[in-house]
């Protein structure tokens, strides 16, 4: 098939402003962290330096992803940050926004994510592990009652739910969207395949299959070189194809989650691998991925 080269949508990528110290994540605290070194991470990022980093490409708008914005402030803060940029050519025309559901304002602090139009839904992270050292918190708070009564509260507000997940919390993403059916779940980043030893793939797929056997659940092929053996499109297969057997095209969907991709390779070349894995499909699944699936799901207008 021919590559497809129409319009490109985004859906995932971050912007900050690190003079505001609103990302402790990325202060400097001796370089290396769990997450990495993220020393190429630490300048500011913030609209133009997207556009220049997607001119040419295609993309006509993107979807923001709230990025970590500190816990011990108000998230609606980096909502209404986002909303005081100078934002043309679409970028950030929509945007997943924060809001920890556990907390008791979690309905007041919904109700002020609304009130900024562009938000399309709010991002949680559920990241577990049997090491305790790689866990993000210290308890599945994502089971507790408090947490599930934010979480009933996001159909009011026409909102999606966003997961940052990891292959072990797998079945736990499975059985939440079991158990709410009505809800819009967008998993990012493929399902997180960080672990590449034959028992950390078979994990990973079978992570898919769960989650891809509820239809409520859309994956994000999101920063796809970060995944792969080398950063090419020849061995792009290596994650596109069982993200593929297990959603349908109809419910995937690309992201680049620039900046933090940059580290892997360029925003043009991660279109590109991404653009050589998926020119074996039809051309209508080509733009679905590329354009169509996240125009839906995100109500671009």
């Amino acid at each position: 098939m021919p590559t497809d080269t129409g319009p490109v949508i985004d859906s995932h990528h971050h912007l900050w402003d690190l003079s505001m110290g609103r990302h402790p994540w990325l202060a400097p605290v001796g370089g290396v962290t769990a997450l990495g070194d993220l020393t190429y991470l630490r300048r500011d990022y913030l609209v133009e330096d997207f556009r220049r980093d997607a001119a040419g490409t295609g993309v006509v708008g993107s979807v923001h992803v709230e990025a970590l914005w500190d816990p011990a402030r108000d998230p609606v803060e980096e909502t209404a940050w986002l909303d005081s940029l100078p934002l043309r050519g679409g970028v950030a025309e929509r945007c997943v926004a924060g809001c920890p559901l556990q907390d008791p304002r979690a309905e007041e602090i919904l109700a002020a994510q609304a009130r900024h139009g562009r938000v399309a839904g709010i991002r949680q992270t559920i990241r577990w592990h049997p090491d305790p050292a790689q866990r993000w918190s210290a308890e599945k708070y994502w089971e507790t009652d408090a947490w599930q009564r934010g979480l009933s509260l996001l159909p009011r507000h026409g909102f999606l739910l966003e997961l940052l997940m990891n292959p072990w919390a797998a079945q736990d993403v499975a059985r939440l969207a079991a158990e709410h059916p009505g809800l819009t779940i967008v998993v990012n980043h493929c399902g997180s395949p960080m672990d590449r030893d034959a028992a950390g793939i078979a994990r990973w797929r079978d992570g898919l299959a769960a989650m891809g056997a509820q239809k409520n659940i859309h994956l994000k092929l999101s920063n796809v070189p970060r995944y792969l053996s080398s950063p090419s499109a020849a061995v792009a297969h290596e994650v596109l194809d069982p993200c593929l057997e297990a959603f349908g095209a109809a419910r995937c969907l690309w992201g680049s989650d620039y900046p933090v991709a940059r580290r892997d390779t360029s925003y043009a070349h991660a279109l590109d691998i991404f653009r050589g894995g998926i020119a074996r499909l039809p051309a209508a699944d080509q733009r679905a991925l590329l354009h169509d699936n996240a125009a839906r799901l995100y109500r671009f207008a």
